[in-house]
């Protein structure tokens, strides 16, 4: 939710915006991002996990780093459709673009900071 409302004014709304609606903007994206993580944690699971694979160091890493890259996948997908095709938002100028599909940076980003950052918070084993 964090991540969300800080790179808002990366996005034409911010400017446009009433303060109702830019909190709106922000529990609708991240009901959305949930569920981005969910599915993507579901299908590198269904993919790769074997059984206990949360307890093998590996197995864990290779459902964590398959799980950002579907949530990546997707981010890419879905930043360019909702941009490029259907135009539903856009970037501000602030915005810095990443070729080739001209991605926002903040949002792939934040597919990669964030489940990484709670990966390694779950996978954090108590001493001893």
């Amino acid at each position: 939710m964090v991540w969300e409302a800080a790179h808002l004014p990366l996005y034409s709304l911010w400017v446009k915006a009433k303060p109702a609606a830019l909190a709106y903007t922000v529990l609708h994206c991240v009901l959305g991002d949930v569920l981005i993580a969910a599915s993507a944690l579901a299908i590198a699971i269904a993919t790769i996990g074997r059984g206990a694979w949360t307890s093998a160091a590996g197995s864990y890493r290779a459902v964590a780093c398959l799980a950002v890259a579907f949530g990546l996948g997707y981010t890419v997908f879905s930043e360019w459709l909702n941009v490029t095709v259907r135009q539903g938002w856009a970037y501000s100028p602030w915005m810095p673009l990443v070729p080739p599909f001209g991605t926002g940076l903040s949002p792939l980003l934040q597919w990669v900071v964030v489940p990484l950052l709670a990966f390694w918070f779950a996978g954090r084993r108590p001493a001893g």
